[in-house]
């Protein structure tokens, strides 16, 4: 069915005639209105052959938006004209140019016919005025309005105004004002829809008057503009007369030839590389031959100050004892074993060799580990000066490399910035939060920095501003980052990645002892009083009051224990020695605002400790299972990521794979439902390392075995049940350690991190390395009776002389650190397929 118009009906003539149909875009055709029009697509064109093939007449209307390529008809304004076509000329490039004239007003009713062109069923509209004086009195009107409109509007032709004022027809009258003025689409529209004449002058009154206020207010801006650019003119030329008297008087020295002559002397006495120097000589010759006053001569002085300012050859002298430096570290910060061995193996090798490239390092740990004061710390223990600059929330590739001299208020980067204001070629540069830089339309800042970070490129740096080869082999860059990830792997490749990982709970206390406590007395004004805490005050500070892998928060809530004590010495208290014990914390901090981890009082079913990082360090996760009546649904739930669904998945198809082995009937699953289910559901969860936790809460809930609450594990499962290896072995110990935690299991494959455990650590954990799924639930499970549970489950039997000191293998080196083996029970497990 075609589509018909919805406000079908009016003073239109019923006689109706088919015609072929022109869609416009962007132009409404009035009657008695002469246009060339180029068209281009198939659609239109046929119409146009069509109509030529007859009268030549074609309905002319408009789309209501410009941008559809193939309107349909309710993409097409309902009125429109009829034209005719006066010429038809075919173009070389497949288009045509036509010269239409429209004729009279027509209603669209209908489209018969919508391929291969339209055509559209049209009824002409008649227009019909009385006249009489209040018509004649509105055309004056018109004629008045549309001379003003023409003296504002320069691009209607004066001839134009006579050729209005010979008409007398009001339709014709306000169809030839309308198409000269400078209206939206709608607005032509709604003219041409406008049936009475009388109702239509009065419309379009309306609408020249409103134009005309625009065009004034144009006017004005356009006089202000001028009037201010010939104020301009004028000072500059008074300006120029001033200089000219006062150089014929004699009252005053050319300022600008001394200045000039000032550079000359600088860039003769300034050490440059040699392509420096002649851009320099170069630009003072261009700047001889310029007015001072000049925009041009203002650009080039300040080029020529930014060249001259930056230490091109001045470098700092370096001190290479080694054991000073490695006091000054010690000094600084407790711990961070990595980074100082690297910064005295960097000073031992340039005792060594004349001229090296200074090293890239990047620090990444969580926040508060002291990333930052250790660069700090470097710097110092090297001599060198210290530069920072930070990237977080960079995303303009600019701020690295800077703006081109064409563009106003040009500047250089940061990276010649900080070295301009370091004053020395050679400073501990940091580039803070390298993590946290992004992109935009400007650009990718970190794009920018690969040729900053290359050592075979950092020697012929070149800035957009200074347009020259800078050298920044000598500089030692220092980057720190949170989140390793989120650096583009081409910058990674750069830099020398140092782990700092988070504090343990005895590093924290001696970090507090040795630094943090000192600093805040100092801080708070507590010098003359002795202020002393307990280690079991740290210690409650440190698990009741923080929540963190660095020691930032920890340093805030001993500055606040310090204020207090501030507070009551302030007040005339007479006491000169304050201890802080661990029962006076919470009158000075309040309730304690974490809970401690801790594993459950007893041996539940299905549910089964797990070990997770975060960027604040490592946490206990618990995972439950629960078993319903149902059809082998299976829920999961805590806010889990894609790659810790898909581990779920895997963990329960192994489950099914394993059925009979583990004393299950092979369709279990399919008359019940499992829920896997993650506690703290706000927080975002993922990774495959909980694959075998997991497994183990699976087979908890299904046998009805209870899970040993001493035990936590980590470890990617696969559907043949091994055991992959993970990352954050070390953070994922401590935290099993710090919630009582007894027993951990470990991929095999992970043994090799342990290295990074502390002893005391190691010493006080039964740490069992293992590669099989059976050897998990083996040392996880509660088996009362594990001859008979293990017939039951068909998993091997290791006597616990086996578990624990009479494996085949061991870690050599965690069995010479911590007086216990690592047990290894993959030479007893007998893995069953």
């Amino acid at each position: 069915m075609a589509p018909s118009n919805p406000k079908d009906g009016g003073s239109a003539d019923e006689g109706r005639r088919a015609l072929p149909l022109l869609p416009l875009r962007d132009i409404i055709i009035f009657p008695h209105m002469v246009v060339p029009l180029f068209v281009g697509r198939e659609k239109s064109i046929r119409a146009l052959e069509e109509a030529m093939k007859g009268s030549r007449e074609v309905v002319l209307s408009a789309q209501r938006r410009a941008k559809t390529n193939d309107p349909r008809p309710e993409d097409i304004f309902w009125t429109g004209t009829v034209g005719n076509i006066i010429q038809l000329l075919r173009l070389p490039d497949g288009t045509v140019k036509v010269l239409v004239e429209g004729k009279r007003r027509a209603r669209i009713h209908d489209y018969p016919q919508s391929d291969p062109f339209f055509v559209a069923s049209v009824s002409e509209i008649r227009e019909t005025v009385e006249f009489n004086q209040e018509v004649e009195a509105l055309m004056q009107s018109v004629r008045e309005s549309f001379e003003n409109y023409v003296k504002l509007n320069k691009r209607i032709p004066p001839e134009m105004l006579a050729s209005v004022a010979s008409i007398g027809d009001p339709a014709r009258l306000a169809d030839t004002i309308v198409a000269h003025l400078s209206l939206k689409l709608n607005d032509k529209q709604k003219i041409l829809e406008t049936e009475d004449p009388s109702e239509r002058l009065e419309r379009l009154l309306e609408l020249m008057q409103a134009e005309i206020e625009i065009l004034q207010v144009e006017r004005k801006i356009r006089s202000r503009v001028k009037k201010q650019m010939e104020r301009t003119q004028k000072d500059y030329y008074l300006n120029e007369q001033m200089q000219q008297i006062q150089k014929e008087l004699g009252g005053e020295r050319d300022e600008f030839k001394n200045e000039l002559e000032e550079l000359e002397e600088r860039i003769r006495n300034k050490p440059l590389s040699e392509e420096a120097g002649q851009r320099l000589r170069k630009e003072l010759r261009k700047l001889k031959m310029m007015s001072p006053m000049s925009a041009e001569a203002t650009v080039v002085r300040n080029y020529i100050d930014w060249v001259l300012a930056l230490p091109w050859t001045e470098t700092t002298e370096e001190n290479l004892e080694i054991e000073n430096a490695r006091a000054i570290l010690d000094s600084d910060h407790y711990g961070l074993r990595k980074p100082k061995e690297r910064i005295l193996e960097y000073l031992s090798v340039h005792k060594l060799v004349d001229r090296m490239r200074g090293p890239i390092l990047c620090f990444v740990g969580p926040p508060g580990v002291g990333k930052t004061s250790l660069a700090r710390s470097i710097a110092r223990s090297t001599s060198r000066e210290f530069v920072r600059l930070s990237l977080g929330g960079v995303r303009d590739e600019a701020e690295i490399r800077g703006h081109r001299r064409t563009y106003i208020g040009a500047l250089p980067g940061k990276i010649i910035q900080s070295l301009r204001k370091a004053g020395s070629n050679n400073p501990v540069f940091l580039l803070d939060e390298i993590d946290k830089m992004s992109m935009d339309f400007r650009g990718d800042p970190s794009s920018a920095l690969l040729e900053v970070l290359d050592p075979e490129q950092n020697a012929t740096f070149n800035d957009h501003y200074l347009d020259l080869d800078y050298d920044l082999s000598e500089i030692m860059f220092i980057t720190t980052a949170n989140n390793i990830s989120a650096i583009p792997i081409p910058l990674r490749d750069r830099m020398e990645v140092i782990e700092i990982p988070g504090y343990t709970e005895f590093e924290k206390l001696n970090i507090a002892r040795t630094y943090l406590i000192d600093k805040q007395r100092e801080a708070n004004g507590l010098d003359e009083v002795e202020v002393e805490f307990s280690d079991a005050a740290v210690r409650r500070i440190i698990n009741g009051y923080t929540r963190e892998a660095g020691v930032r928060n920890l340093e805030r809530e001993v500055a606040s224990v310090c204020r207090k004590i501030a507070r009551e010495v302030v007040s005339g208290s007479d006491k000169q020695r304050f201890r802080v014990t661990a029962g006076m914390i919470s009158g000075f901090l309040g309730p304690e605002r974490f809970k401690n981890e801790a594993t459950e009082e007893r041996d539940e079913i299905g549910l089964t400790n797990g070990l997770a990082w975060t960027m604040y360090g490592g946490v206990l996760l618990t995972n439950e299972v629960t078993i319903m009546p149902g059809a082998g649904k299976l829920i999961i739930t805590g806010k889990l990521g894609d790659v810790m669904q898909e581990s779920a998945q895997a963990a329960l198809s192994y489950v099914r794979s394993r059925a009979l082995n583990l004393g299950l009937n092979g369709d279990f699953y399919q008359k019940i439902d499992i829920h896997v289910h993650f506690p703290e559901g706000a927080s975002p969860k993922d990774g495959p390392s909980a694959g075998i936790t997991m497994v183990t809460s699976l087979v908890s809930a299904l046998t009805r075995i209870p899970v040993r609450r001493d035990v936590a594990m980590t470890g990617e499962i696969t559907l043949r049940g091994r055991v992959l290896p993970i990352g954050g072995l070390k953070e994922k110990i401590l935290a099993a350690h710090r919630a009582g935690v007894r027993t951990v299991l470990i991929p095999k494959d992970n043994t090799k991190d342990l290295r990074d455990v502390p002893r005391s650590v190691r010493r006080a954990m039964e740490i069992i390395a293992v590669e099989h799924m059976d050897e998990v639930l083996q040392n996880a499970l509660r088996l009362e009776d594990p001859e008979r549970f293990g017939r039951k489950l068909k998993l091997p039997i290791l006597p616990p002389d086996v578990r624990a000191s009479d494996a085949e293998e061991t870690t050599e080196d965690t069995d010479s650190a911590c007086g216990r083996p690592i047990a290894d029970t993959s030479a007893t497990a007998g893995l069953s397929p």
